[in-house]
């Protein structure tokens, strides 16, 4: 039986910081403290969740622990982050509404491993299926990605996200994960070419030098030593418990998960190679005529090096160093460039291709993960954004500036749903509502953003002035315009109170922000904010032969020259997180704040000092008292009785009425003072934490005395089931006893009644065999008498038949000898008469030939031998012939068999004539041809140069004729309408599948083939879909294996290419590209098509490129042929291997 268990059973501190008594600081650090140190590290403010970053792996995110909190309430069971994912997922799923997860806290605090964890467990929860199991393996594997080259080593965190993320997961109505969209904000970019002491460069550049191999290295024209590049600092450059050659290998399999083709990884790879070389670029001054420095470059291999990678000219970029062009409408000025100006430009250089190839990763995975259906999808928003930062050295720039400003309008946002979430409760369950007095930091949000007088405002303002404009400047003006703010402070304006406050400088300003006073220092918020790249630059980087780089520079392009000033860096974060803001508000909230216990990043410390700055900064006191300003509990009726029944004794142990009226019976008879609660529609509301810890108090009393009660009842129970069990088994041993007794006796006189019996038909049996034995010898002697008389009988009758017989038999005998003798007198007589006969013939023949010999001796001794010569060699010729004419082979010109040549003399005649014979058949068997069968076999002779050892399937279509016509489409009644469609002869006709892009099943489609174009139809209806000129098709292309599958590809530029290729399967394979390529050699007007036979061939639809490729598979499901989608870029065809 499942045992649930609540947030208040065997609670260490107070699991719900609402409930806490007293509510203080100190006593909110101190339940927080001891949590900790019991490795409860999940906190409740309501519905908000605080995580403490445990240094360490713990226990309680096993799948076990997953299928606890799934489909539980989220005060069910003790505080987990899981709990808080479950009840965003349910909401979604079954209430259709959107929800959002924010993730706050500093660096450090456990952000990241916060949004995976949600990731994890909506993945683990959601539906299971092959394209389900896809999507949220792109999802979960897009993270390693992004961390590779958004993530960087910093003093507070080996893992610091230095940017950040909104991901939009997307569901269907059945909760099922379709896609996703990632948005980025405010990538570090800085870092790129400069870390502070104790911290590195984003992760991507030592992976790629530690994890690539020696080839991949080499290519990329890179070394594994560290210390020969700039850019990247040496004294963090290895982390403790980093293994970066391992993540690597983890980034590329995620790329590829993901959906990056092999050509795409290669171009990143070769980006951040080309950032690694820029960095090592240097310039020496060289003085001109004029007298003024121009810079040059002093090592130009790194700049040579650079510029292979990318493929473009050295002395383009070269000359984009040392000379800037400034337009103004049609006047163009080119001014030389300084050292220092040329190390500006080549770090905004680098910065801006790290940040653009970012933002192009980010675009090409929403690319693979978006959903693929256009129907209304519901969405879950996880946000990992970095917290609230404060450099204690006042170290705090342009940066710190732009996060605070987005913690400040996350805060804003979150007093404001809060407070919205406890109105439109009170307001749901009927309770009345009271205003509560809180903090609104609406007025710092207005003195940062404000369109007219806000320091972003005045910031771009003044980069926008002409003239001269400097840090100093910009402070001046805040001076001027930001005095009379209550929440500014500088040194120069009234609320500053300089003669007290000596910690002001002067190029310094101070904003009072919800979290408290910030420093900041004006020194770059000019040149961050403009964020220039030379127009030079830009122009350079698109003349380069990179696929990525003329996408990441679209404004180099001179046909689109565009004079008007980029955005500054300011305006579109604002612009950004205004959008972010609109985004959130349309969707339910879901916290997560995030708590780093110490600096020491080690387990089991709790710096008291650290966490009351962070809990000070978060707002989390101010969360507590917004949550108890009104009801400091609220639990539904039935929860509710259920818990605290025991407690009354009309209650107790089940209650027949409405659960609302059994909680007031309850509260009635525990005498619960009016005032502390309050009775909504569904739910009791308690207002002080002490009468929730005063029920709690008596119901664990009562609970006590419930147990021994059960205890003394399930004693009782025990010895009376014991003693019942004892009386029925003596019944039962008694009456087995009796019943053996019975059974014995009854058997004891059934065995002498037995014996009597058998002893009295003994005595009678014995009797009656007597009498049967004399009466059987009495029958026995008279049988016996009657034998011997009738064998006396039979004896005499024998005697007589035998001596009639002997007389009989003695009369044959003597016929017999006397017709024998008269037989053999014959036969003497014929035999002499016929040897006389015989000798007087031979006599006669000798003679004869002696008469013949005398005559003709004359004659025959003169030529005899030549003679016999030649009559031999007659004979043997005559009889070698008539050999031949009985053992000819048969007609079929394939038949290779032929009669054995008997004699040696005649093995050219035998040669020849087998030649000869050869010759004969086949002309008589071409004669058999008509023009068709002609065209017939030049077609199978042309499809055997094409594909003979070259496509598998080619050996099981030879035995095939090619019919052309499989549908008689001028005979079927169905096919009229597309007949009479179709102008010209139709050379084929056959049903063929048309692969679809999108999940790679096929749609059956009519092929026609004339001498001008093919046509596609539909099967059904007969509609033409597409009829595509012959002249439009430039190449087809197949596989080596035994598939169906061939690509037409089209002129690109032709009316017919704007919906891309076809790719398409047919029975026919082979027939088809042999027509296609016989009627192109056949034109005299165009080139003869190409047949490309490989593996892996591109196919053009639409816009995009997709890669097709054929696989071997095991027969799984028959011997079919399946084709399936893996990304956008890449189908796979998956062809049985044969048995």
């Amino acid at each position: 039986m499942e045992v649930k268990t609540s947030l208040l059973d065997n609670m260490i501190g107070v699991g719900d910081m609402v409930l806490l008594e007293p509510l203080s600081e100190d006593s909110f650090l101190g339940n927080l403290k001891k949590r900790f140190d019991h490795s409860e590290i999940y906190t409740y403010i309501g519905s908000v969740v605080i995580s403490m970053n445990p240094y360490r792996s713990l226990p309680i995110y096993t799948p076990e622990k997953v299928e606890e909190y799934r489909n539980r309430n989220f005060y069910e069971l003790s505080p987990h982050i899981y709990a808080l994912a479950d009840e965003a997922y349910r909401s979604l799923r079954d209430q259709d509404k959107d929800q959002c997860i924010l993730i706050t806290g500093e660096s450090g605090a456990g952000k990241t491993e916060a949004s995976k964890l949600v990731m994890s467990y909506v993945a683990a929860v959601c539906g299971k299926g092959h394209e389900v199991n896809k999507v949220k393996e792109q999802l979960l594997q897009s993270n390693p990605v992004l961390e590779a080259f958004g993530n960087a080593k910093t003093v507070r965190n080996d893992n610091s996200s230095r940017f950040g993320k909104y991901m939009d997961i997307e569901f269907d109505f059945k909760g099922d994960p379709l896609g996703g969209v990632i948005s980025n904000y405010l990538l570090e970019k800085s870092r790129v070419v400069k870390q502070p002491r104790g911290e590195r460069n984003f992760h991507v550049f030592y992976q790629l030098l530690s994890g690539a191999s020696d080839d991949t290295l080499r290519k990329l024209k890179l070394d594994r030593d560290f210390s020969k590049y700039n850019y990247l600092s040496l004294d963090s450059a290895v982390v403790s418990g980093l293994d970066d050659a391992a993540n690597f290998r983890t980034v590329r399999n995620a790329m590829q998960i993901v959906g990056f083709m092999e050509d795409e990884v290669q171009s990143v790879l070769e980006l951040v190679a080309a950032v690694l070389k820029l960095g090592n670029i240097e310039f020496k001054p060289e003085s001109r005529c004029n007298g003024t420095d121009e810079s040059r470059v002093k090592d130009k291999n790194d700049l040579k090096e650079m510029c292979e990678l990318l493929g473009m000219e050295q002395s383009v970029l070269e000359r984009a160093f040392s000379y800037r062009t400034v337009e103004a409408k049609m006047e163009k000025v080119s001014t030389t460039l300084n050292v220092a100006q040329a190390y500006y430009a080549r770090d905004a250089l680098a910065k801006n291709l790290y940040s653009r190839l970012f933002s192009w990763l980010v675009t090409r995975i929403n690319e693979s993960i978006q959903a693929q259906t256009k129907a209304r999808h519901k969405v879950m928003g996880v946000l990992d954004i970095y917290g609230f930062e404060i450099f204690e050295n006042g170290d705090n720039s342009f940066e710190q500036f732009i996060i605070n400003y987005c913690n400040e309008k996350l805060q804003q946002i979150f007093i404001e749903l809060t407070l919205r979430e406890e109105q439109e409760e009170y307001v749901r369950e009927g309770i009345e509502w009271t205003n509560i007095e809180y903090f609104n930091n609406a007025i710092i949000c207005d003195l940062i953003e404000n369109n007219q007088n806000g320091i972003l405002a005045m910031l771009d303002e003044e980069c926008l002035r002409p003239g001269t404009v400097t840090d100093e400047t910009f402070l001046d003006k805040l001076n001027t315009i930001c005095a009379d703010h209550q929440h500014f402070e500088s040194r120069l304006n009234k609320n500053s109170k300089f003669l007290n406050d000596h910690s002001l400088p002067h190029n310094c300003f101070r904003i009072q922000h919800y979290a408290g006073k910030v420093l900041y220092r004006v020194e770059g918020f000019v040149d961050k904010n403009n964020d220039l790249l030379y127009r030079d630059l830009s122009q350079a980087m698109y003349k380069a032969n990179h696929s990525l780089i003329k996408q990441l520079f679209p404004e180099g392009n001179p046909a689109k020259v565009n004079l008007k000033r980029p955005p500054t860096a300011g305006f579109q974060f604002r612009a950004s997180v205004g959008t972010l803001m609109r985004n959130l508000q349309t969707k339910n909230p879901n916290y997560i704040r995030c708590i780093k216990p110490n600096d020491k990043k080690a387990s089991h410390i709790f710096t008291d000092s650290l966490v009351r700055h962070q809990v000070r900064y978060l707002g989390l006191m101010e969360n507590v008292r917004v949550r108890r300003a009104g009801y400091a509990f609220r639990q539904p009726y039935e929860p509710c009785l259920e818990r605290y029944k025991m407690l009354c004794k009309r209650t107790w142990p089940h209650w027949k009425g409405p659960a609302r009226e059994g909680v007031e019976v309850l509260m009635a008879d525990l005498q619960i003072p009016a005032e502390e609660i309050s009775y909504g529609r569904s739910k009791i509301f308690i207002r002080n934490p002490r009468t929730l810890f005063f029920l709690e108090e008596k119901r664990k009393q009562c609970l006590q005395d419930l147990a021994t009660l059960i205890q003394k009842i399930y004693r009782g129970w025990k010895c009376r089931t014991h003693f019942l069990l004892m009386k029925k088994s003596q019944i039962v041993v008694a009456a087995w006893y009796r019943r053996y007794a019975q059974q014995k006796t009854y058997r004891n006189i059934k065995s002498a009644t037995t014996v009597v019996q058998s002893y009295t038909r003994g005595w009678q049996a014995r009797k009656l065999l007597r009498e049967l034995k004399y009466q059987k010898r009495c029958e026995e002697a008279v049988t016996t008498i009657a034998a011997f008389w009738h064998g006396t009988q039979a004896r005499l009758e024998l005697r007589r038949l035998k001596q009639e017989a002997r007389n009989k038999h003695a009369v044959t005998v003597i016929w017999a000898y006397w017709q024998g003798t008269k037989a053999r007198r014959e036969l003497r007589r014929l035999k002499e008469e016929a040897r006389r006969k015989h000798a007087v013939a031979l006599i006669w023949a000798y003679w004869q030939g002696l008469k013949v010999r005398r005559e003709y001796r004359k004659f025959f001794r003169a030529n005899a031998g030549k003679k016999i010569y030649d009559f031999t060699i007659q004979r043997i010729i005559q009889k070698y012939f008539l050999g031949l004419k009985s053992s000819m082979p048969s007609m079929s010109p394939i038949d290779r068999k032929w009669p054995a040549r008997p004699y040696g003399f005649l093995d050219g005649v035998h040669t020849e004539l087998r030649k000869i014979f050869h010759h004969w058949r086949c002309k008589k068997y071409r004669d058999q041809f008509t023009e068709e069968k002609k065209a017939v076999y030049e077609e199978k002779l042309e499809a055997s140069e094409i594909f003979k050892d070259k496509k598998a399937l080619y050996p099981s279509s030879v035995s095939q004729p090619f019919k052309g016509d499989y549908l008689e489409i001028s005979k079927n009644p169905k096919y009229q309408k597309l007949n009479s469609a179709v102008d010209e002869k139709v050379l084929l006709a056959d049903v063929v599948n048309k692969i679809n892009r999108a999940n790679g099943k096929g749609t059956p489609r009519i092929f026609l083939l004339t001498k001008k174009n093919f046509v596609l139809a539909d099967q059904k209806t007969g509609q033409v879909k597409a009829s595509i000129p012959l002249p439009d098709v430039t190449s087809m292309s197949v596989s080596t294996q035994k598939d169906g599958f061939f690509a037409l590809k089209l002129k690109e530029g032709s009316a017919s290419a704007v919906k891309g290729d076809f790719l398409l399967s047919s029975e026919h394979l082979i027939e088809i590209i042999t027509k296609l390529h016989r009627i192109g050699a056949t034109a005299a007007d165009r080139e003869k098509l190409k047949v490309d036979i490989s593996d892996e061939f591109l196919v053009q639809f639409k816009q995009d490129k997709v890669c097709v490729k054929f696989i071997q598979s095991s027969p799984k499901n028959g011997n079919s042929v399946s084709c399936k989608r893996k990304n956008n870029r890449l189908l796979e065809v998956s062809v049985p291997t044969s048995p």
